[in-house]
């Protein structure tokens, strides 16, 4: 069975998928830490953009983001990497710099990958960024979804918490996309750094919860439907080892029930035995469909787990954007999560060849 999101016509549209959120210059040091390193290597990055990324550069999807730079060196070679992407920039806002980035800048993120016992690590420094700054009148929203038209719009949780006109931005991007009949996916992405200030925990459930309203494919990982909106699922914590799947199953439930508007839920699920050792998998479920499980792949190796969740969005999107079954769409998203933390950064580096191969049972012997 073909699943049953309806999209415009590919056709009639401009973008296949456009992301709305943040894009930053991630900084790695590679086999240090943060604190010891002499050397960085520059990628870009950013929870949105990532999915939109992969299916431009692994799928060969029409995509695009709207997010704002500072018109400065560094906001250009932030440009320059996601041209590299196949990402269209057009829609970027370019904000003029002050000099000194006193009033607006460029977001960085330092990211350690972990390794064993110890855990990857994000230093995020992103205060008073030109996109944090982007209001719901500073995008001519009605233009990107009307007249130029987009078949999927991805936000979430991320840029969601940068400030408060962020949120209402969001908001005001995914009333005009519903508007004009553009699919609406968004991941939870919870951030515990970003909320703290901002009023924790209800206060990103309280945003989470007005927002879901208007999201046909919700996604999020094991820890994100408890913290963003306030679905309890037993025997899930921070030392997960084994994966509750009877526990999720009910969580999907309640959810669905929450948020009749739901086409379709997708959650990544993770059991951390060490930071280069984790248990993979994950569920979707439409109304249609009911529950459906991507392949269980016990220790998987892990080289940079930062953006696998976004992969797996990718892929997800992709397999429904493309008309296939909900199995097939979770089988692509888990396939390509896996694949990208085989790889530095956050933008994945895999083929479409290699996730389907991985997605269809393929193993990692050598391709000649």
């Amino acid at each position: 069975m073909t699943n049953q999101l309806t999209l415009r016509p590919a056709a009639e549209c401009r973008y296949d998928a456009l992301a709305l959120g943040e894009v930053m210059l991630r900084l790695d040091p590679g086999e240090f830490r943060i604190r010891t390193a002499r050397g960085f290597t520059a990628w870009e990055g950013g929870g949105e953009y990532n999915v939109v990324r992969g299916l431009s550069r692994v799928f060969g999807q029409r995509a695009g983001v709207i997010t704002a730079l500072v018109d400065d060196e560094v906001g250009h070679l932030v440009e320059s990497l996601i041209l590299a992407g196949g990402v269209d920039t057009s829609l970027i806002r370019w904000v003029p710099t002050d000099g000194v980035g006193r009033a607006v800048r460029n977001g960085l993120n330092f990211t350690e990958r972990g390794f064993g016992v110890r855990g990857a690590k994000g230093v995020s420094d992103r205060g008073h960024t030109a996109i944090a700054q982007l209001g719901p009148d500073d995008v001519d929203f009605d233009h990107i979804f009307g007249t130029l038209g987009v078949r999927w719009l991805h936000t979430g949780g991320i840029y969601a918490a940068l400030s408060e006109t962020s949120a209402a931005t969001a908001l005001a991007a995914m009333r005009a996309a519903k508007k004009h009949g553009t699919i609406v996916s968004y991941d939870l992405n919870y951030r515990p750094s970003l909320w703290q200030s901002i009023g924790g925990q209800s206060r990103a459930q309280q945003v989470n919860r007005e927002l879901a309203r208007y999201v046909d494919v919700m996604i999020g990982n094991e820890e994100d439907f408890t913290a963003a909106l306030g679905f309890e699922i037993e025997g899930v914590d921070e030392h997960l080892t084994e994966l509750p799947i009877d526990g999720f199953a009910r969580m999907i439930e309640t959810a669905a029930a929450a948020f009749p508007n739901f086409q379709a839920i997708a959650t990544t699920l993770r059991a951390v035995h060490s930071a280069s050792d984790n248990d993979w998998s994950a569920l979707a479920w439409s109304p249609d469909d009911g529950l459906k499980r991507a392949a269980d792949r016990k220790h998987l190796e892990i080289l940079d787990r930062v953006g696998g969740g976004d992969s797996f969005a990718s892929g997800l999107v992709y397999g429904l954007i493309t008309g296939e079954d909900l199995q097939t769409a979770v089988d692509y998203g888990a396939a390509h999560g896996a694949l990208a933390m085989t790889t530095p950064g956050d933008t994945t580096m895999a083929t479409k060849a290699e996730v389907l191969k991985l997605a269809g049972g393929g193993s990692a012997r050598v391709d000649r």
